[in-house]
């Protein structure tokens, strides 16, 4: 049966990957996507592409979030059904490396962002008495992988965020839920290569005691290029096989392709009944069964394993 008017979804960080497979993927489902990217030549090229309602959008710029609301809702006589948070970022390196200014930039995206945006649609749900709101979650959102601890801590914050969303909304028809990936085809391990190279280090061992830090107000080391940087770390040894990682042309096993994701996604905002969290790729499953029957210690030895 025919819509009389298509339901509406507003999904970030479109540029690439999961986010852009997952706009087109609903639209064909009969949605009206408001794709949303930084850059001015990433939306001119989703609406070529035929997103027409392509907008810009800057999770991390609160002026920019709210003029893609106030175009939505015009557009939409004030309607939106649901809301994707999809942008954001993995942050690599040893929690010791990594200062002060990285985790900032790390929550800024994936947990500000998204709670900014969440606080942006919120109005026009309540006043409509429905909505869904949708939060790309992680396997390291309850599981902590070593070298990606500002990662892990702002999927673990997103996952408290959204669990209080859901009981915050209890009654009000709107639902906060969670998907949580694994190993997905994306531009995840590129982006987390240039943040690698930007923050590992800084402030650490090539700044004495009582030095001011190296990192400049945009994150940009002052002092030292980012393999001397590496090269003083406690953790050079190890950085050696994440260089590898963040460098190689491979997936890492079970890696699946962003229609896994946009499968989840459809659930989550057509279901009548919508799951809390939704889980993508095996090794997301197998960690959310270890996760309840191992006890702490016994976790952490199959995590070093799997991390070798």
């Amino acid at each position: 049966m025919a819509r009389p008017h298509p339901p509406v979804i507003l999904i970030t960080g479109c540029s690439t990957g999961i986010g852009r497979h997952c706009a087109f993927a609903l639209q064909k489902r009969g949605w009206r996507v408001f794709a949303t990217a930084r850059s001015p030549a990433d939306v001119e090229a989703l609406i070529s592409e035929g997103l027409d309602d392509a907008l810009m959008l800057d999770v991390s710029e609160d002026a920019s979030i709210q003029q893609a609301m106030d175009t939505l809702l015009k557009r939409t006589d004030g309607r939106i059904d649901a809301v994707f948070n999809n942008a954001g970022f993995g942050q690599p390196g040893a929690l010791e490396d990594l200062p002060r200014e990285a985790l900032r930039e790390q929550f800024e995206t994936n947990v500000f962002g998204a709670h900014a945006v969440t606080r942006a649609v919120l109005p026009a749900m309540r006043a409509q008495g429905f909505g869904r709101i949708v939060q790309h979650s992680s396997v390291l959102g309850f599981i902590a992988l070593p070298w990606r601890g500002a990662y892990n801590a702002s999927k673990y914050a997103l996952e408290g965020l959204t669990d209080t969303l859901r009981q915050e909304l209890h009654g009000t028809g709107i639902e906060a839920i969670l998907i949580q990936t694994g190993p997905v085809t994306s531009r995840f391990r590129a982006n987390g290569w240039e943040k690698f190279r930007r923050w590992v280090g800084v402030g650490g061992p090539a700044s004495p005691p009582g030095e001011p830090s190296t990192a400049s107000a945009t994150g940009a080391d002052t002092g030292t290029d980012w393999r001397e940087r590496v090269a003083a770390s406690t953790h050079r040894d190890t950085y050696q096989a994440v260089i590898d990682r963040l460098e190689g042309d491979g997936e890492p096993p079970f890696t699946l392709g962003p229609e896994a994701v946009a499968r989840k996604l459809t659930l989550a905002v057509e279901s009548i009944t919508p799951k809390p969290r939704y889980h993508v790729t095996v090794p997301t499953h197998v960690f959310k069964a270890l996760k309840r029957c191992l006890p702490t210690r016994a976790l952490d030895i199959v995590i070093r394993w799997v991390d070798r």
